[in-house]
């Protein structure tokens, strides 16, 4: 026994006392402290109506301005930025050790990938409206074709791996090349247009690196979300990064489904807005007086929201407010969408957003949702002048319409 009161020195608790502080914050992770020593802003919360309106900083490694984006419900599972290239200018040359997706919110330009050693250089062209994504550890430059400054929204792996590994120079310095992924071949930026079902659950489906508009590329019918629903989910890159396209027709909207953190929606197409709350407040929770612990996120062309900002179940429903539609596309990060997540492999298994909550699922019918949801709506699209095509017998479960709108095993 000493009488040391230095604090970094452990004593064991005495009978009937446990070890510890008890209570404590949680340290930051790798990944936090690389984003804090970037020098440049970091926005946290649930959402934001428009990137564009994120403060920029001078940002040193890249060259260009940015702000990076850490949406309740995402920490450590995916990270997010966005990355302001100067008038007919460049950012500086990137190569990392984790995947990175790109939207480009405004602007035109060229993007340069190669490999450690090669003589020539792939460039494909971008515009607003375009997805791409770099493949895995190649060199990499974005070059800004017009003379005002361009805009991107950058998806990555960069939390996973450097909570990981916790070694930032290996990260950006490691020289194996991923040649399963990108071997340097001609065409592997060329836009393709065809369709499958994926290998899982047998969605619609594109292999392509580069998808030139994203905001007007045809979209085939799902009808999973809502009635005359339309998405497709892009194969990029051989990420493990998932990534998804969707549009609700004007005037309907999306059924409330639920599952955990990671989803972030990325407005592509005309307005609206997202509202989320925790499971435990219930299938109606304006009904059941919880009003106040509802989450509601507006957004325009370039808005984004966490659709599950806490842990555990969130339930969310998206509502467009617009002429045109309401377009998405839902980025979820590396293995976190349902059917990627670790498991039994084998294990049977449901699409349990897309299928009601009477059979099985976890999405609520029209008809048991709170009615709150359905006169907000109405009101919305009355004060835009747009017609309200929620039909009456989507609301009746005896109706042969609402079956089929549940009937999707």
């Amino acid at each position: 026994m000493h009488d040391l009161t230095d604090r970094s020195h452990w004593h064991e608790p005495k009978a009937g006392q446990n070890a510890g502080l008890g209570k404590f914050k949680r340290p930051p992770m790798p990944y936090d402290r690389f984003i804090e020593s970037e020098g440049i802003p970091v926005y946290r919360n649930i959402g934001v109506r428009r990137v564009h309106d994120l403060p920029l900083g001078d940002w040193k490694r890249l060259g260009g301005r940015g702000s990076y984006i850490q949406l309740y419900g995402t920490e450590g599972l995916w990270g997010s930025y966005v990355v302001e290239l100067p008038g007919a200018g460049a950012l500086n040359t990137e190569k990392h050790l984790y995947e990175k997706v790109v939207f480009v919110v405004e602007g035109r330009g060229t993007t340069e990938v190669w490999r450690d050693g090669d003589a020539k250089r792939h460039a494909f062209e971008w515009q607003k409206g375009s997805l791409f994504s770099i493949p895995l550890n190649t060199n990499h430059r974005f070059i800004n074709a017009g003379s005002q400054p361009a805009l991107l929204y950058c998806g990555t792996t960069a939390p996973n791996m450097m909570n990981l590994l916790d070694n930032f120079d290996f990260i950006f310095n490691c020289p194996y090349q991923f040649s399963d992924r990108f071997s340097g071949a001609e065409d592997y930026f060329k836009p393709k247009d065809d369709l499958e079902p994926d290998p899982v659950r047998g969605l619609a489906m594109r292999r392509t690196n580069l998808i030139p508009d994203m905001i007007n590329t045809q979209l085939p019918l799902d009808n999973r979300r809502s009635p005359g629903y339309r998405r497709v989910e892009p194969s990029m890159a051989g990420n493990r990064f998932y990534v998804w396209i969707g549009q609700h027709e004007t005037g309907r909207y999306s059924k409330a489904h639920k599952h955990m953190s990671a989803a972030v929606l990325l407005c592509v197409k005309g307005k609206g807005y997202t509202y989320t709350w925790p499971e435990s407040l219930g299938m109606t929770p304006w009904k059941d007086g919880h009003a106040d612990k509802i989450l509601r996120q507006d957004y325009e062309y370039g808005g984004i929201v966490s659709a599950a900002p806490m842990s555990g179940d969130w339930f969310h429903q998206h509502f467009g407010t617009s002429a045109d539609g309401l377009r998405v596309s839902a980025w979820h990060g590396p293995n976190n969408q349902r059917s990627r997540k670790a498991g039994r492999p084998g294990e049977d298994m449901i699409d349990s957003g897309a299928i009601d909550i009477k059979k099985g699922g976890s999405a609520i019918p029209y008809h048991m949702e709170d009615p709150r949801i359905r006169e907000e709506f109405a009101e919305a699209l009355a004060k835009e002048g747009l017609k309200n095509r929620m039909e009456p017998a989507f609301y009746d479960p005896d109706s042969t319409a609402a079956e089929a709108l549940g009937d999707v095993m």
